[in-house]
């Protein structure tokens, strides 16, 4: 967790997505524990509310849990979920788009697949 915080959005929806990556690259483990919004909130200069209600929304969504008097810990499965959820969200952010985007302009699916696949070169 050595992200810079940005400007770009709330600090506590960052914190959420750092924990997420720190577990997506695997620097997070399943069943790991994951630093206290005391530590969090020292390591970025923050209010430890603020990291608390990043670390928060991680347990509401199953991902994080606490084990009492001990801290909060990555739960199994977390990985897994933050993929699909992920995935979700890049098809209604992106691939909606830019099929709309596509249709408007005549683009044909072969023509699309043809252009990702000389993007990923």
């Amino acid at each position: 967790m050595n992200e810079i915080l940005t400007q770009e959005k709330s600090i506590y929806i960052q914190i959420r997505e750092m924990i997420e990556n720190d577990i997506l690259r695997d620097i997070l483990l399943e069943e790991e524990r994951v630093p206290s919004t005391n530590e969090l909130a020292k390591l970025y200069a923050i209010n430890p509310a603020t990291a608390a209600k990043g670390v928060n929304l991680l347990v509401d969504e199953g991902i994080l849990y606490k084990k009492r008097g001990i801290g909060m810990f990555v739960a199994t499965g977390a990985k897994h979920q933050i993929t699909e959820k992920r995935k979700k969200n890049f098809y209604e952010d992106y691939v909606k788009s830019l099929l709309a985007e596509a249709k408007s302009l005549g683009i044909s699916r072969q023509e699309l697949v043809e252009m990702i696949r000389q993007g990923e070169e």
